[in-house]
């Protein structure tokens, strides 16, 4: 019977086996192929622009890819940075970085102890041609923003922060002025020196989307930090780097980010963190729906630079801590332990149960 269908096969009646083999294997390989996920949005465009900005800003800076990823991140998710660390960890040159990789307008602000609102917002001049009142814009009128040393800068000064980096506009003698997009505020400051220094109030600090701190390099880092000087000699540090990302592009990248899908549970999941951190007993005060809301977007804007266009549990975890560490404040006898805002919210995490 085996001899007659391998005669039948030759003569062309039967496939031969290895064809019969070769069609099943085309076919589960179409099946796979069909089977391939891909993306409602096209975030490739994307993906190549974040990893451009970061190949600009590493030209310069050795490490910190925490800072850097979260710093996109928030522009991304159209949210304000404070950036915190000892002096020399190159917070404001990667601020520098930043803004010099896109094609926008840059200001810079010292905030000293006799800076006044209108140092920053601007003031009405009085025109002798005109015999009017003229509005000189102050440097908030840009579209990147960084504020050197903001805790040195009395509460007064830090309070004329809170409408422009919340709603984007300033209201000067019952005149409202609208600031262009993009509107990015990055803020450093120092945490171990407290001399002239003022602490900035939770009103300030709830309107940053990410509150980063910046550690020192290991030892690997300290070594290329120190080549790369050497090698410069008397260049300056950030002539190699090009601006290409225009304004145009990163209100697009915005809306794309705006798009991308959270499932009703991680919805849940997120409320059920921001909850707990307003009953947990070493907390004296819990975030706000601001928080919330923050961890939304900056999920979204973690997802979107991983090339997804849907939220996992894994982005709000990272976007936790970065989120909500600034937002809440620690019970005294818990801060008298040593016990960190950081711990409690890992805790919180590790309790609320991960959606499935």
């Amino acid at each position: 019977m085996d001899e007659n269908k391998e005669e039948k096969a030759q003569e062309g009646f039967l496939p031969k086996q290895e064809d019969v083999v070769s069609s099943i294997d085309d076919s589960a390989l179409n099946d796979n192929n069909n089977l391939k996920f891909q993306n409602r949005l096209d975030l490739s465009e994307l993906q190549e622009s974040v990893q451009k900005i970061k190949q600009e800003v590493g030209k310069v800076i050795v490490g910190q890819k925490d800072m850097v990823d979260m710093l996109i991140a928030s522009l991304l998710a159209k949210g304000h940075s404070l950036i915190e660390g000892v002096p020399g960890v190159a917070k404001t040159i990667t601020a520098k970085l930043l803004a010099k990789s896109l094609s926008v307008d840059f200001s810079r602000i010292q905030f000293t102890p006799d800076l006044m609102p209108s140092d920053i917002l601007g003031t009405s001049v009085f025109n002798l041609k005109d015999s009017e009142f003229e509005f000189k814009k102050g440097p908030i009128f840009s579209n990147m923003i960084l504020i050197d040393e903001i805790n040195r800068a009395p509460a007064k000064t830090q309070a004329a922060l809170f409408e422009v980096m919340e709603e984007q506009q300033i209201t000067i003698d019952g005149n409202k002025f609208l600031l262009d997009s993009p509107f990015m505020v990055l803020a450093t400051q120092n945490p171990v020196e407290q001399e002239g220094t003022y602490r900035l109030p939770e009103a300030q600090l709830d309107r940053f989307l990410f509150k980063i701190d910046v550690d020192y390099p290991n030892l690997e880092e300290e070594i290329e930090i120190l080549s790369r000087e050497h090698v410069l000699k008397d260049k300056a540090k950030t002539d190699e780097v090009e601006s290409f990302l225009t304004s145009k592009q990163i209100a697009e990248y915005q809306n794309l980010v705006a798009q991308v899908l959270v499932e009703e549970h991680l919805l849940k999941y997120i409320a059920q963190l921001i909850v707990a951190t307003r009953s947990n007993q070493f907390l004296y005060l819990g975030a706000s729906p601001r928080a919330s809301i923050a961890i939304l977007k900056s999920s979204k804007a973690f997802a979107a630079m991983s090339g997804r266009d849907f939220v996992t549990p894994e982005d709000i975890k990272r976007a936790a801590i970065p989120v909500l560490h600034h937002r809440v404040i620690v019970t005294p006898e818990r801060e008298m332990e040593g016990v960190s805002s950081k711990q409690i919210i890992k805790q919180i995490i590790e309790t609320v149960e991960i959606p499935r």
